[in-house]
């Protein structure tokens, strides 16, 4: 289990990078593709300002290559290694998969991103 106050589940959750209470995002499923990037501005617990600078979450373009290889590579070694498919099924499985978690993609992505900057503090979690 992840425990909260560990960046890992910040990440996994996409809550705020400083008290992990609150969802950094207006709707909770990716999916809805028209509010995909949809953020608060601040955490309504702490307070915490999500878009540290204009254009703040440009850097996580580069974090979304390297997420989007992972994803990539895991589909290609289950397709190709593990199910034993052809090279042209193997690369289907590749176009398939990045399109098919490109949400989740882009969201994980902003979430290591902002993790990258901010840090839990405990003093800023409800107490429950």
């Amino acid at each position: 289990m992840i425990n909260k106050g560990s960046k890992l589940y910040s990440i996994i959750t996409g809550t705020c990078p400083k008290c992990h209470e609150e969802s950094m995002y207006v709707t909770k499923n990716p999916y809805v593709l028209s509010e995909v990037l949809e953020m608060h501005e601040n955490c309504s617990n702490c307070g915490t300002k999500y878009k540290i600078e204009p254009s703040f979450f440009y850097g996580s373009m580069y974090v979304s290559y390297g997420v989007g290889i992972a994803f990539a590579v895991a589909a290609f070694v289950i397709s190709y290694l593990f199910l034993g498919s052809n090279l042209v099924t193997a690369f289907i499985a590749i176009i398939g998969t990045v399109v098919a978690f490109g949400p989740i993609i882009m969201r994980l992505s902003r979430n290591i991103w902002i993790n990258i900057f901010m840090h839990y503090d405990e003093s800023l979690a409800k107490k429950s």
